[in-house]
């Protein structure tokens, strides 16, 4: 069947980051992720404790810079790893663990100027949470925007308000989509992260999450399964309740479904995880990340569907 999807350059049927960066680049593009070794909003009590039930100790930066290193030592470090496999390449500094402007606007300007000093960059990503901007800080984003190629990465995980609650969020919709607004004003690129198999929700709420996504202006979003690790709140609640864990089929299932209902400009940045093996209990299968997204390309063609197929 004759892939006729218009956002790709490969066998992809959805718009990915890779034919995305190469369009607007002209160059292949990596990102290297950081640990500024800053805090939460809702572990250090500004809103809550504890933290999002199913984050790690290093606060979803698995794969970021060690952070007991200096930030540009972060950056060399991971980016001569990356040159070996991408000579040519050139890189954008992703902030990746925990909340990366939950500091005073002089602190992140100083990060951010010491790597975009750096050889090769042409941008910066930035991971944080909705109830974490400050009108100081959009204000900075907004300058920062004009500098570089910038992107607001927010943490959403579901619009499932109860779900929110259980997984302590900590920040309401209302909250979320305020700042969508917010950012977009400044015309600052928005990827909004989201988990497929959350505890006791239903396909039908993971659809209904990208179909409330689907109606703000974002511009890319990051697609996760849900990682059950050692030594986390949620490792402790399955332990107890044993909730159902989507298998390798049903997650390739709602994605696609997911996938056919996203407009097809809004481009897929990620659309599984790749947890590390030592600190993961379930789901097993997500170790073979690979295997996950040649079988999600499988089934697409199988289906001949393509993203925003349904709407």
């Amino acid at each position: 069947m004759k892939n006729n999807f218009k956002y790709t350059n490969s066998n992809k049927r959805y718009h990915t980051l890779d034919y995305y960066y190469k369009n607007r680049f002209n160059s292949k593009i990596f990102k290297v992720s950081l640990n500024a070794n800053f805090s939460c909003p809702n572990i250090d009590g500004t809103v809550g404790y504890g933290g999002c039930i199913y984050c790690s100790k290093s606060g979803s930066g698995e794969f970021a810079g060690n952070k007991e290193d200096e930030i540009v030592k972060q950056f060399n470090d991971v980016k001569n790893m990356m040159l070996k496999k991408w000579p040519n390449g050139k890189y954008i500094g992703y902030f990746q663990a925990r909340t990366n402007t939950h500091a005073p606007v002089e602190v992140l300007r100083k990060l951010h100027d010491k790597i975009l000093e750096q050889e090769g960059i042409i941008g910066l990503n930035i991971g944080t949470r909705p109830d974490a901007i400050s009108d100081e800080c959009l204000d900075y984003l907004d300058e920062l925007n004009k500098r570089t190629y910038l992107t607001i990465e927010l943490g959403f995980q579901t619009s499932k308000e109860s779900t929110s609650k259980l997984i302590n969020r900590c920040h309401s919709l209302e909250c979320f989509e305020n700042m969508v607004k917010k950012l977009r004003e400044r015309n600052i690129d928005v990827v909004v992260h989201i988990i497929n198999g959350l505890p006791y929700e239903t396909k039908e709420d993971m659809l209904n999450t990208v179909r409330y996504l689907n109606t703000l202006d974002i511009q890319g979003i990051k697609i996760h399964m849900l990682s059950i690790l050692k030594d986390t709140p949620l490792e402790y609640m399955y332990q107890k309740d044993k909730f159902h864990i989507l298998t390798k089929e049903e997650y390739i299932d709602i994605t696609i479904s997911q996938l056919e209902l996203l407009r097809p400009e809004i481009v897929i940045h990620r659309i599984t995880g790749d947890p590390k093996l030592e600190d993961l209990i379930e789901p097993q299968w997500l170790v073979k990340k690979f295997c996950v997204l040649n079988d999600i390309d499988k089934e697409m063609v199988r289906r001949d569907t393509y993203q925003g197929s349904k709407l």
